[in-house]
């Protein structure tokens, strides 16, 4: 091999390490980005089972009834109770309903959690909106404190139309809230309360 060769082989090796440092970085960064990505095309897309968030509420109400049956549950570390104030509730297709859950923090400090949901059977989640939810932001509950929390959703009348959807009479709405790490100070959380107003007294309104 002579030495041009050889300079050009170099060269070419040279740009393979760098683009293979380029691919590794972004490869990196995608998995740190990868979390709140996957939620946010979940929430969009209705995929995994992750119900939709819809700006406002459905234009149509069928004469068609479905039972949503709710679910809840609590992560390790969290010392909270959590359940759902109603188990089920009959609602037509399109209408909008109101639903509560209770969260008791039965510890002796302040203890934050987040919800994570999904609605099952998995093919109802493109027609299943929220309009407001408490598992939208982090919540904080004060030692003993008991607040309930109100989601606002309807079942988009579209489901008629699918063929995998249609058929189905039977929705569970499942939450199950973790703990997390204090928000940074300056971060708005009313004191003794939740973070935000997603919790309100059970005679409160969803917006």
């Amino acid at each position: 091999m002579n030495e041009a060769s050889s300079n050009a082989l170099h060269g070419r090796h040279r740009a393979v390490a760098v683009w293979c440092a380029v691919l590794v970085a972004a490869m990196v960064g995608a998995a740190y980005a990868s979390v709140p990505l996957y939620r946010l095309f979940c929430q969009v897309t209705g995929f995994d089972g992750t119900p939709r968030v819809a700006t406002k509420p459905s234009d149509r109400v069928l004469d068609k009834t479905m039972t949503i049956r709710f679910d809840a549950n609590v992560g390790p570390g969290l010392p909270w109770r959590f359940e759902p104030v109603q188990t089920t509730t009959n609602v037509k297709i399109g209408e909008n309903a109101l639903a509560f859950y209770r969260a008791t923090n039965t510890s002796d400090r302040p203890a934050w959690g987040m919800a994570t949901y999904n609605v099952f059977p998995e093919q109802v989640a493109p027609f299943f909106n929220k309009l407001q939810c408490f598992c939208f932001t982090e919540q904080l509950l004060q030692p003993g404190e008991s607040v309930e929390m109100p989601v606002s959703f309807f079942v988009d009348p579209q489901i008629t139309g699918d063929k995998d959807a249609h058929a189905v009479t039977h929705i569970t709405l499942s939450y199950t809230f973790y703990p997390v790490a204090a928000p940074k100070a300056g971060v708005a959380g009313k004191e003794g309360g939740p973070a935000t107003p997603e919790a309100v007294p059970r005679n409160g309104q969803a917006g």
